[in-house]
């Protein structure tokens, strides 16, 4: 999941449904294989490792495009950038054990977070109508997640949820903390944050040193090891895969108004599904089905309140 520019050319909303949906194909598909990755090196080595190959790639975009990465607010951005790296790391370990249309679900309840701070923290009225949304949606994350889910890996099926409301603070943080500062300053510290807190789980891990179970179960308490190349492949295709994926989210936020363009980005879950089911065979219950159609009606409602 990625921050979102402003609009600076005329709304073209075709070709941003196609910068979006290229998006969600990319992250439906790199995420995937973050169960591979899972099955030898932790969360936190995973998180550093990618950052220190994101690194370099965004040095190179920046001095071809010459854009500007000094922080206009410094003590915003890092804010800001700790508040979405922690909602990120929450999907990245929920990935370890479930399919990720359904970790995609509870990261798409961030809309309704956004609603609710911003009703407590900025006595923002909410409409009826956003209610509805409210209630809809997290009726669907509900049906995705399951019961069977719930019964089957306990807080595991929480953690995408619980990013959902980290990234609803980064979003909001994005707009009331940073609203000067460019995309590659917010990527380049996100990025950064999740690299410090991956070398810092992985200090932590190494003085507690917890036994961690094997393959995909130990991800969360995996302390530092020696991936295969097959690993290094993958966390390499997540480094690249993610940073396309942002600049093609971004160019599709600027090429139409963000009420259409987060309606679009709600084709991840689609697209997650479809690489889930084509790379490991997971097909989809009804009940997972009708709670991404419930999910994706709640947003577009959201959306067009927002509009």
């Amino acid at each position: 999941m990625a921050e979102t520019g402003v609009m600076t050319v005329p709304n073209r909303a075709a070709a941003a449904a196609l910068m979006i949906g290229a998006f969600a194909i990319i992250i439906g598909y790199i995420d995937n294989y973050v169960r591979v990755i899972a099955g030898e090196i932790g969360l936190w080595q995973f998180q550093l490792l990618r950052s220190l190959m994101m690194m370099p790639m965004l040095t190179v975009l920046v001095l071809l495009l010459r854009l500007r990465l000094w922080p206009v607010a410094p003590l915003a951005v890092l804010a800001r950038s700790l508040v979405h790296a922690t909602g990120m790391l929450l999907y990245f370990g929920a990935l370890a054990f479930l399919p990720v249309a359904q970790v995609a679900a509870g990261l798409f309840s961030a809309p309704f977070f956004v609603l609710l701070i911003q009703r407590v923290v900025y006595g923002q009225p909410i409409s009826q109508v956003s209610l509805a949304a409210v209630a809809l949606g997290f009726g669907g994350i509900l049906l995705v997640l399951g019961p069977g889910a719930a019964g089957s890996i306990g807080l595991a099926s929480l953690l995408p949820i619980a990013g959902g409301a980290f990234y609803a603070m980064g979003n909001i943080a994005t707009r009331a903390w940073c609203p000067r500062e460019s995309v590659a300053t917010l990527t380049a510290g996100y990025m950064a944050a999740l690299g410090v807190m991956g070398l810092i789980g992985m200090i932590v891990l190494a003085l507690l040193a917890p036994e961690a179970a094997a393959g995909a179960e130990g991800f969360l308490t995996r302390a530092a090891a020696w991936p295969s190349p097959e690993v290094w492949f993958w966390v390499a295709v997540q480094a690249a895969g993610s940073l396309i994926g942002v600049g093609l989210l971004v160019r599709g936020y600027q090429l139409t108004q963000a009420s259409q363009a987060s309606v679009f980005e709600y084709s991840v879950l689609p697209a997650a599904a479809l690489w889930g089911w084509l790379l490991w065979g997971q097909v989809p219950s009804m009940a997972a089905v009708l709670g991404m159609a419930l999910i994706i009606s709640a947003g577009v409602l959201i959306a067009l309140r927002w509009r």
